[in-house]
């Protein structure tokens, strides 16, 4: 289980002051459920994520994993705890092979074949196309982030956190990156905290978690937060309220 305490990061503008990225955030979120953090860009959402995995420190709160307090541990030691990070747009390697990208998440040089091609299977990649292709720009961005997650399964993490995995892919790798996510949620593998404002996404979530101004304007079930994100989208433009009232 994720809990999150009171959490804030502040850092120092041009003038001298202090600005609040993130400003008093608490939310827990229970262990296999799949959360969606969502808001007006500039909110805080990237932070609170960076946060969590130990890439930008807290300047107050807590951060607990599993009753553990990791808010002062780092990257290392959250990674060994089963915490993983997808980031926006993953890191390529010329030279490095998928299969040897799979055995160095895996923390084992006796990864077999068979082991690596049954991780790219779980995220809906063609295993024996892949295994020996090497992480480069010959990838897809659709390629390039299923195979990161592979490395996050292969890595056995508990808690997989994901920035805005939408940006960079085309329309049919980004249907089989849901499809992923569903299925990781299915299998019940891990708790998924995914950045998205895709409605796509968004529908895919147990609860969502809505950040504005770094704060925390609205937290629940999808059922009862989603009719209200796009109730409060629709207020915004006269047009799209008037086509919805017909």
């Amino acid at each position: 289980m994720l809990e999150i305490k009171g959490l804030s990061y502040q850092v120092e503008g041009e003038s001298g002051q202090e600005l609040g990225i993130l400003n008093d955030v608490s939310l827990t979120v229970e262990d296999y459920k799949l959360v969606v953090i969502t808001g007006p860009n500039g909110g805080g959402k990237t932070t609170l994520a960076k946060a969590i995995m130990g890439l930008v420190q807290p300047t107050g709160g807590s951060i607990l994993w599993n009753g553990a307090d990791i808010t002062q541990m780092d990257i290392t030691g959250r990674a060994r705890l089963g915490i993983s990070y997808g980031f926006q747009q993953p890191p390529r390697f010329k030279g490095l092979k998928v299969k040897d990208l799979l055995a160095l998440a895996a923390g084992s040089d006796s990864l077999t074949r068979e082991e690596g091609c049954q991780y790219l299977t779980k995220v809906g990649l063609c295993a024996h196309d892949y295994i020996d292709r090497e992480v480069d720009a010959s990838l897809s961005g659709g390629e390039v982030k299923r195979i990161e997650i592979a490395t996050i399964l292969a890595r056995k993490a508990g808690l997989m956190i994901f920035d805005e995995p939408e940006a960079g892919i085309d329309l049919w790798s980004f249907a089989k990156l849901t499809e992923t996510f569903q299925a990781i949620h299915r299998r019940r593998e891990a708790t998924l905290l995914i950045i998205s404002h895709q409605e796509r996404i968004i529908n895919l979530a147990d609860e969502i978690v809505m950040i504005s101004d770094g704060r925390v304007s609205k937290y629940g079930p999808k059922e009862e937060i989603f009719p209200q994100i796009l109730a409060n989208t629709l207020s915004g433009c006269s047009y799209m309220t008037e086509g919805a009232a017909q």
